[in-house]
């Protein structure tokens, strides 16, 4: 499965395309910061990141693309522009129909390092060790969007053997009750 990994962000936004193979190996396909200046006008801002992710989106043609979630910032103004960037990426891939997954960046950090409390630089690391990456990654949000990828292809197929699992069981509860009743219902006409 190759995903695409979106750390979103007005000023830098990261972009990464992860491969996924049997069990638990992972490959980079590519993986760049998509840059906005601070002084454009918003809309033009998010416009250059939808045109980034839609030409990203039609080159390396993912099955999935995985989104930071935007949880919480103490600077409302820093959290509504990230939480626009990520938007104009889930709209771009929900028009080529793509599944599109919100991980929190703690989740993000525990599946790739193991800890949810892991910092940059850790992440970073394993990103570069677990993709076997030596050079340099530039800012952290490349490292970032390229763990979101990662996260996914580990996360998501367990997430949703649970929901299938979930539904299953609220099937077998429903038709068990109903057994209950009709058998109430018998046990009455006797």
């Amino acid at each position: 499965m190759r995903v695409f990994g979106v750390d979103p962000g007005l000023t830098r936004c990261g972009f990464g395309v992860v491969d996924g193979g049997t069990g638990r190996s992972v490959s980079a396909v590519a993986v760049d910061v998509i840059r906005t200046p601070a002084d454009m006008d918003l809309a033009q801002r998010l416009m250059g990141i939808s045109d980034a992710a839609e030409r990203w989106m039609d080159l390396y043609k993912p099955e999935a693309v995985a989104v930071e979630r935007v949880f919480a910032q103490h600077n409302v103004r820093t959290a509504m522009g990230t939480a626009q960037a990520g938007g104009v990426v889930a709209l771009a891939a929900a028009r080529r129909n793509l599944p599109v997954v919100f991980h929190t960046p703690s989740e993000v950090k525990a599946a790739v390092t193991g800890s949810g409390r892991a910092d940059k630089a850790q992440v970073t690391g394993m990103v570069m060790r677990l993709l076997k990456i030596t050079e340099s990654l530039g800012p952290p949000d490349a490292a970032d969007a390229l763990a979101l990828a990662i996260c996914h292809l580990w996360r998501e197929p367990m997430r949703v053997r649970l929901e299938e699992a979930e539904a299953r069981a609220k099937e077998m509860a429903k038709v068990h009750k109903a057994r209950l009743a009709a058998a109430a219902k018998q046990a009455g006409r006797r």
